[in-house]
């Protein structure tokens, strides 16, 4: 077995130079935000995998289930010999990807990218351990703006799974599904998972359970907060919401003050003032209709090869080829 390699263009000063100025930007705008970034230190990412097991939470398990269907038709039409994944976290869904690939490709070489060194040489490592015959290499970045230090050479498929796609606002997908295509060769594949619209009814309930693990996610942004940049949030007098934006057909993570409140952010020499009742958001997730993301994919320089759904239409991964 080859040991795995890791390359990194993201230190945790880099991490937290951008923390610093999405905070200040955020929590000075009007109204306020913060990225869902944020949300991912090591408690938010054992949040975030409570999250998946909800009885609420489809997405996760339906989008395992439609690749378990889908993946070897998936990998003879790609062929690649490269597979890179954005976000990679675990890589657990991405194994069912690997393996077919093993088989039905010439797969010679993944390529995990993540923010978090820790999570992605564990991730490489067990993926080196389970594939002996592949070659790892890490990519420790942010991929809204770093995908040019993807490597170069063989046939890639970069892969953006889990909904992800979702958590831009169609600006910056706009910008990111340009900025792959710039990293990409003529012929070589990107493969999407996307929520699509269903009823709210199903939906909303996804991202507020009845257990109450989303909303302490959601407020774990304040505790990263507090940490990082010596802020003084206190977290439970923040309510959690989540509502179904029917005109840009997203669901809307939003933090309500529930009294008024005074914020220090030492580290940013910033007083930051809440009103009772103030929302700031924390994150959107836009669902699609496959129309749509045919039309985005096309004004990237993408032609949809081919798009799957699961058998109660929630969720959708998509084939494209880089023109």
């Amino acid at each position: 077995m080859t040991a795995p390699t890791l390359e990194i263009h993201l230190t945790d000063a880099d991490l937290t130079a951008a923390l610093r100025e999405d905070a200040r930007r955020g929590l000075t705008a009007d109204p306020k935000w913060l990225p869902p970034k944020w949300f991912y230190d090591a408690r938010g990412s054992e949040l975030f995998e409570q999250i998946t097991q909800l009885p609420e939470y489809y997405p996760t398990r339906t989008e395992r289930a439609l690749l378990e269907r889908v993946v070897a038709e998936i990998a003879r039409a790609a062929q690649a010999e490269v597979l890179v994944e954005l976000g990679a976290g675990s890589a657990a869904k991405t194994r069912l990807l690997l393996s077919a690939l093993s088989t039905e490709a010439p797969l010679k070489t993944y390529v995990p990218q993540d923010v978090s060194s820790a999570a992605l040489r564990a991730a490489a490592t067990e993926v080196a351990d389970e594939f002996p015959g592949l070659t790892v290499h890490g990519v420790v970045s942010d991929f809204t703006d770093t995908l040019h230090n993807l490597p170069r050479g063989g046939r890639r498929m970069i892969a953006f799974l889990g909904g992800t796609i979702g958590n831009l606002v169609p600006v910056e997908r706009a910008e990111f599904l340009t900025d792959i295509h710039d990293v990409l060769e003529p012929g070589e594949h990107l493969l999407i998972g996307a929520g699509l619209v269903i009823d709210p009814a199903i939906l909303v309930p996804a991202y507020d359970d009845a257990a109450g693990v989303t909303a302490e996610f959601n407020r774990n942004v304040l505790h990263v907060l507090n940490a990082r940049l010596s802020a003084d949030f206190q977290p439970d007098k923040f309510r959690h919401i989540a509502l179904w934006d029917a005109e840009n057909e997203w669901i809307e993570m939003r933090l309500e003050a529930t009294e008024d409140m005074r914020v220090t952010v030492a580290d940013l020499d910033l007083v930051v003032e809440f009103a009772c009742g103030e929302q700031m958001r924390t994150e959107i997730s836009a669902k699609f209709r496959l129309e749509s993301l045919d039309t985005e994919l096309s004004a990237a320089g993408f032609t949809l090869d081919k798009a799957w759904t699961d058998p109660d239409t929630r969720f959708t991964l998509v084939l494209a080829t880089r023109n």
